[in-house]
């Protein structure tokens, strides 16, 4: 499987009101999502599933990513909220083997726990930034992979 990383895009301060995860995404936020999409679909590296974390900003920026790509819109799904750990992010793929490129739309530092463990880095060796992608190439049992590549929002214009 090739896992789509997605970190969602830039959203309001932290202290709204509805909580951390009422949290959406600000004009920036929205500008990044659809620079995701846009390359996705100009590269033609377009995953056949969207998972996306129940928080706003994640669901926002899925949808934006879908929405300019042009791919169905994403599924929501709990395991995804911020503090997941590489392990479970892994495990729960693993129910979409059928599919041969998945993108995951979450948060940090949780991502870049995922890339690391994946690439069997240590923790703090890389950081996501806002409305960042990367692309890993898993291998047959899930538990590594190869890092393709790792974009900046303004990398992907």
């Amino acid at each position: 499987m090739e896992l789509l990383v997605i970190r969602h895009g830039t959203a309001e301060a932290h202290g709204h009101p509805g909580g951390d995860g009422a949290r959406a995404l600000v004009e920036k936020g929205w500008r990044q999502a659809r620079a995701v999409g846009k390359f996705l679909a100009r590269t033609g590296c377009l995953p056949g599933l969207v998972l996306t974390s129940p928080l706003v900003r994640a669901r926002e920026t899925a949808l934006g990513v879908c929405e300019e790509a042009g791919i169905d819109g994403p599924v929501e799904v709990p395991w995804l909220s911020c503090g997941v750990d590489p392990e479970t992010v892994l495990a729960e793929l693993r129910g979409y083997s059928e599919f041969e490129r998945v993108a995951v739309v979450g948060h940090e530092p949780d991502l870049s726990e995922l890339i690391s463990h994946l690439l069997g880095a240590g923790f703090g060796r890389l950081r996501m930034r806002k409305g960042a992608v990367a692309l890993v190439v898993l291998d047959e049992a899930m538990r590594t992979g190869e890092l393709q590549f790792l974009l900046p929002p303004g990398a992907m214009r």
